[in-house]
């Protein structure tokens, strides 16, 4: 019994989670950066979202969280946005936020006004408007304040008030144990005192055409009409009434959304039909509901007791999370005679289409399907464990001697499929209508996950690890001829294979290539591996659908290309949908087109249900939020964005956040900038929403930023024009000052170079007389030059004659002395005569005579000479001397000899013993030491 009752349970929560819902965003407060609990919700009019969080305020503006801390430090219970101003209520505190020029809030107390009024220990839970007033509601009192006169009427009832309401012309309040009260000129108007409305708390009320639809905590809706109160039965009431519904909004659909206590938010029809169930295990953060609020865009936003979701109502993406891991990762589908089938690493399940059926599994597919083929009527699943035939839900194996990739027809051979398996390729054959193995293809043994067939059965296949290989096969598909390996394109991660419209495409990293089907070469396809430049390859998957659009996945975008209807030129369509949110797993995306407009794309956690017909979004609007500037290795500071920013020279690094305030899930906006004054071009689009520039130069700036959201840009760039002011050394007065002084300089620097230059002038014309006077002195110089070779040349040649004249001079004084010996000769005969001739004779050979003149002749011809051969040597002798001047005549022994009436070997002896008196080396000559004196 226990286990009959444990597999109902498993079989019912199965059910529930087959159901395809919106896309849900899942916020943590770790994400958001503030408390657990979100009580309140409200949007303004640039659509930023605020939130009553326990930590405070709390604003998100599709970017960026802020937490603005409540006043006084407690808990933020209730939030409105009221024109441009968010009031806020908390513990004995209410007022209003206002947006500062720098785009941050700042807080208003109202409450203050009339803080003795308020009572102690009081809490304000709500807050809502009507025509120009503001009601604050406590669980004691309502306080109603005048916003144009600034006044307050406060409503004190008898009882605690459970909560407060407004429709689209009245405010009503319901007090415990009382009924239902309606606000009328300041005062409360008992509407009902119906004793359900007395017992059950009201979490809202509606307007309807008959009167009022009230929806209870508990006990499900019911409708008020004048007095007469009547139950609204719808198809949750049960699970309602276990639940306990905590809060709840009327969506613009006519719908209701219900938050409750601990069973997650129902979507009930205005028919009481239920069209959604969303709970924690299919996608909420949390079962607790605190708050609700439907967005400017129908987006359904719910506080939760622990984080903050985003439902995405009207988003054209359904998404089938499987939280259990009990469908795994979806690796291929097919809708096929009414029923959806996803072939998973699991195995392969079922389940009737546009139901919310549970999933089913197909006995006997346990393990990774790998695809799904319908031919002729059969629905064919390749699997790790081969092949399967699958008929009325049942799996049928008709091979298994090898896992199986996928199936292609055999052009012009009907009743034949060639299946790609682990091990090659075999063929399936159709025989009495029953599908079977034949034959395997002999002659290649290789992996066959991607291959596809030409009408020549010439077979290409893509290898991950080989690359693509060329087969030609027999016409009886029973082997193949040897086969051709291709050396481009080369192989590659999560490369692929695949026709489209008659051609063989091959993608890997490099790109995408084309078969030319003369050469049999693969050329490189400019226009549809455009989409893997700026390193968007992420796997080269190739999918081709019913409708002939060929498909393929990047790192931002899933592409689609059609043929264009007026020409050979294939159409490009781009889904903004990046693979980190769309969370496939790479190499094994998939997408299999369900219907005309419906497209199912596999996950890793389930799949998500694309409708191309839905793919359209109303024109957001970009939008500057904060400016933020700071000096170098300082804190941020934020700026003005309303007006022109001016900025200090030294804060010139500057960060400018923006945004697009939208909160689709799968569908992200992209943004580019151009900052004009620094930049030329616009910046290549992302998802970035900030920017930073460092150390800009003064001057002025207009910075423009433009996005664009699901292929269309939105209108107008939104523009920011900012100046970074002049430092104060280069300001106007600076620079006039700065003019000034270098008039005042260049005066000086003129003077003191003219002064320069003149002084330059009269030293050159100094040194060029100076010169002049060297030149005289030298021309002086040559001339005492000249006349000192002159007088040289004149002392030479008194030189000479005091030579010739003492040569003549001597050889007087031999011929007389020659004379004077012959007449000697005669002497004894006793002539007189004779010897007065000797006598007289002896008188004119004289030495001493013949000395004194030559001393005076010498002195005259080389003064000073035997004075300083004397003071030289004083030991030399008046005949050392006179050999002295003979030798400083340069005369030789045979020469001086006669002079000095001796003979040579004498002249020899003197010089030997003058050498000795002058006290001369032996390597020191005589001559040429009494030549240099």
């Amino acid at each position: 019994m226990k286990t009959k009752l444990y597999i109902f349970i498993f079989l019912l929560s199965f059910t529930a989670f087959s159901q395809e819902l919106p896309p849900i965003i899942k916020y943590s407060s770790s994400t958001y950066g503030a408390g657990n609990q979100n009580w309140m919700i409200s949007q303004d009019q640039n659509h930023y979202v605020f939130f009553a969080n326990n930590e405070g305020l709390l604003e998100f503006n599709g970017a960026v969280w802020e937490l603005y801390p409540s006043p006084n430090e407690t808990i933020i219970r209730s939030v409105k946005v009221i024109g441009n101003k968010v009031f806020t209520g908390c513990y004995m505190e209410f007022g209003f936020w206002t947006r500062k020029a720098n785009g941050k809030l700042k807080y208003v107390s109202l409450s203050k006004t009339i803080k003795s009024k308020i009572l102690d220990d009081e809490q304000f839970w709500n807050i809502l408007n009507y025509d120009q007033w503001v009601i604050f509601q406590s669980l004691n009192r309502i306080y109603i304040y005048d916003s144009k006169t600034g006044g307050f009427q406060i409503i004190a009832p008898k009882n605690n008030i459970t909560k407060s309401f407004r429709t689209k012309n009245a405010l009503f309040f319901q007090t415990i144990n009382e009924g239902l009260f309606e606000i009328e000129s300041g005062k409360g108007r008992l509407v009902s005192d119906n004793v359900i409305l007395q017992t059950n708390k009201i979490v809202n009320i509606f307007a309807i055409d008959e009167g009022l639809l009230i929806q209870t905590q508990s006990n499900g809706f019911y409708k008020l009409i004048g007095t007469v109160l009547t139950k609204f039965s719808t198809e949750v009431d049960s699970e309602l009434a276990a639940s306990s519904v905590y809060s709840s909004q009327l969506l613009s659909d006519g719908s209701f959304a219900l938050g409750t206590v601990s069973n997650g938010v129902f979507i009930v029809k205005n028919d009481g039909k239920i069209k959604y169930h969303i709970t924690q295990n299919k996608g909420l953060s949390n079962n607790t509901v605190l708050s609700l609020f439907e967005d400017a865009d129908k987006n359904l936003w719910a506080g939760l007791d622990n984080g903050i979701n985003c439902i995405n109502l009207q988003s054209p993406i359904q998404s089938f999370v499987d939280d259990t891991g009990i469908l795994g990762t979806v690796y291929t589908s097919k809708l096929y005679n009414g029923k959806l089938y996803v072939g998973t690493n699991q195995g392969l399940f079922y389940k009737n289409y546009q139901t919310n059926d549970e999933f089913k599994f197909v006995n006997g597919t346990k393990g990774q399907v790998w695809s799904l083929f319908e031919y002729d009527g059969t629905l064919f699943c390749g699997h790790d464990s081969g092949t399967f035939v699958i008929e009325n839900t049942i799996a049928k194996n008709i091979f298994s001697a090898s896992g199986t990739w996928k199936f292609e027809t055999v052009p012009n051979q009907k009743g034949i499929l060639l299946q790609g398996n682990y091990y090659g390729m075999s063929v399936l054959t159709k025989i009495n209508n029953q599908w079977s193995f034949r034959n395997k293809v002999a002659g290649f043994d290789y992996s066959s996950k991607y291959f596809e067939v030409t009408n020549s059965l010439e077979v290409f296949v893509s290898h991950e690890y080989k690359g693509v290989f060329r087969l030609q096969l027999d016409p009886n598909l029973l082997k193949t001829n040897p086969f051709k390996t291709y050396k481009t394109p080369t192989k590659g991660k999560n490369a692929s294979l695949t026709k489209f419209n008659n051609t063989i495409y091959y993608a890997n990293k490099e790109g995408i290539f084309k078969l030319n089907d003369k050469t049999k070469q693969f050329n490189k396809d400019k226009l549809l591996s455009s989409i893997f430049e700026k390193e968007e390859y992420t796997s080269g998957k190739l999918i081709v659908d019913n409708s002939n659009k060929i498909w393929l996945f990047s790192k931002n975008y899933i592409h689609y290309f059609s043929l264009s209807k007026l020409s050979k030129q294939l159409k490009q369509n781009i889904i903004p949908i990046p693979a980190s949110l769309t969370n496939s797993m790479l190499g094994y995306e998939n997408i299999t087109q369900i219907s005309n407009s419906n497209y199912l794309i596999g996950t890793t956690d389930g799949y998500y249900i694309l409708n191309l017909n839905d793919l359209s979004f109303k024109n957001y609007t970009v939008l500057i939020t904060d400016v933020m500037t700071n000096r170098q290795n300082e804190i941020f500071k934020n700026q003005t964005i309303l007006n022109e920013g001016r900025f200090h020279y030294d804060e010139n690094n500057i960060t400018i956040n923006y945004t697009v305030p939208e909160y689709n899930k799968y569908i992200n906006a992209e943004f580019q900038y151009l900052l004009e004054g620094f930049q030329e071009d616009w910046s290549a689009w992302n998802a970035k929403t900030s920017v930073n520039f460092k150390n800009l130069p003064s001057g002025d700036y207009t910075f423009k930023v433009q996005a664009k959201f699901a292929n269309g840009t939105l209108n107008d760039a939104v523009v920011y024009s900012f100046r970074v002011e002049k430092p104060w050394y280069l300001v106007n007065l600076a620079l006039f000052i700065y003019f000034i002084f270098f008039l005042i300089m260049a005066r000086l620097i003129h003077k003191t170079y003219k002064n320069y230059y003149q002084k330059q002038k009269e030293k050159l014309i100094e040194e060029n007389n100076l010169l002049l006077e060297i030149k005289e002195l030298e021309n002086e110089q040559e001339v005492m030059r000249v006349r000192n070779e002159q007088l040289s040349l004149d002392v030479d040649t008194k030189n000479r004659e005091l030579a010739v004249s003492t040569m003549s001079l001597n050889s007087k004084n031999e011929l007389l002395a020659f004379i004077k010996d012959d007449l000697k000769k005669t002497t004894d005969d006793g002539n007189r005569s004779i010897k007065s001739v000797i006598s007289t004779i002896n008188k004119n050979i004289s030495e001493g005579d013949s000395w004194s003149v030559f001393k005076e002749a010498f002195d005259n011809a080389d003064k000073d000479f035997l004075k300083k051969v004397k003071l030289a040597h004083p030991s030399l002798t008046p005949n050392d001397l006179r050999l002295c001047a003979y030798l400083r005549l340069n005369l030789s022994s045979k020469e001086v000899a006669p002079l000095l009436n001796i003979s040579v070997r004498s002249v020899e002896i003197k010089r030997y013993r003058l050498r000795k008196k002058m006290e001369l080396s032996h390597e020191q000559g005589l001559v040429e030491y009494i030549l240099s004196v």
